[in-house]
């Protein structure tokens, strides 16, 4: 029983390790500035980081308010959770997931807002390529300011941009006979919120951000970043997801239709 609690311990200061050296690099900071806003010394986060150690109470307090997430973000996704996410993007229109009929409607996840920013948090790769479809049909809804901000706060707006890039050259592979009308005028008002991404890109200095959780080594993690798209290049992204992909979850989406 202790040795399960123990691994139980282990394995939940790993992820929360992970997570946190991942939020640190998503915005662009160093362990010497991070350290700083917690009071710790950049070579004891560090041995955090790596697994060698764990934050006590208040520094794990301090560390949702400094990267603005909730403490569920440093827990696995039940699975409610994620049918839940899966359930609102499918409502929203990546009509090709399935939708658990049986699940009360999230409150939280009501919005194409709110639903985007938490399958740019979650990163599941088959939930972000599932934001094509989802933009294309939401694209008069969407408030491009606010949902910058919004991304903003919690430092993933690079991420946004990325799919925004992705999604349109996912509607660019279409033939002009497969581009329905609503295609067509996203293709036309997608690029104002491109626009508001890019502006922001330019005055960025962030370094890369890892959206694959499943890579945990520097040899897989060099790996995906040879073999990355241009567009994941461009907003410094490291992923293994293609633009092909969200062609994919595009077309799927409106085959179901």
């Amino acid at each position: 029983m202790d040795r399960k609690l123990s691994i139980s311990q282990d394995t939940a200061r790993a992820r929360i390790a992970s997570e946190v050296r991942a939020l640190r690099q998503a915005r662009g900071w160093t362990l010497t500035q991070l350290a700083e806003k917690l009071g710790r010394s950049p070579s004891r986060l560090s041995e955090i980081e790596r697994g060698g150690g764990s934050f006590t109470a208040e520094q794990f307090l301090a560390l949702l308010a400094i990267f603005n997430v909730p403490a569920t973000h440093f827990t696995p996704p039940t699975r409610d959770g994620t049918e839940q996410l899966q359930n609102a993007l499918a409502r929203l229109g990546a009509t090709s997931l399935y939708e658990n009929d049986s699940l009360t409607p999230s409150e939280q996840l009501r919005t194409a807002h709110q639903a985007i920013r938490e399958a740019l948090l979650e990163g599941s790769p088959r939930l972000v390529t599932a934001l094509a479809p989802v933009l294309v049909a939401n694209i008069d809804q969407i408030n491009p300011a606010k949902l910058v901000g919004e991304l903003v706060d919690v430092g993933y707006e690079r991420r946004l941009g990325w799919v925004v890039d992705n999604t349109i050259a996912a509607i660019n592979t279409l033939p002009r006979s497969e581009r329905e009308p609503r295609l067509q005028h996203a293709r036309a008002r997608l690029p104002q919120l491109a626009d508001v991404l890019h502006k922001l890109r330019s005055t960025s200095n962030a370094a890369e951000d890892v959206l694959d959780r499943s890579i945990r080594t520097q040899r897989t993690l060099d790996q995906v970043r040879r073999e990355a798209s241009p567009i994941s290049h461009e907003w410094k992204i490291v992923t293994a997801i293609q633009p092909d992909d969200f062609a994919s979850a595009l077309r799927a989406s409106l085959e179901r239709d």
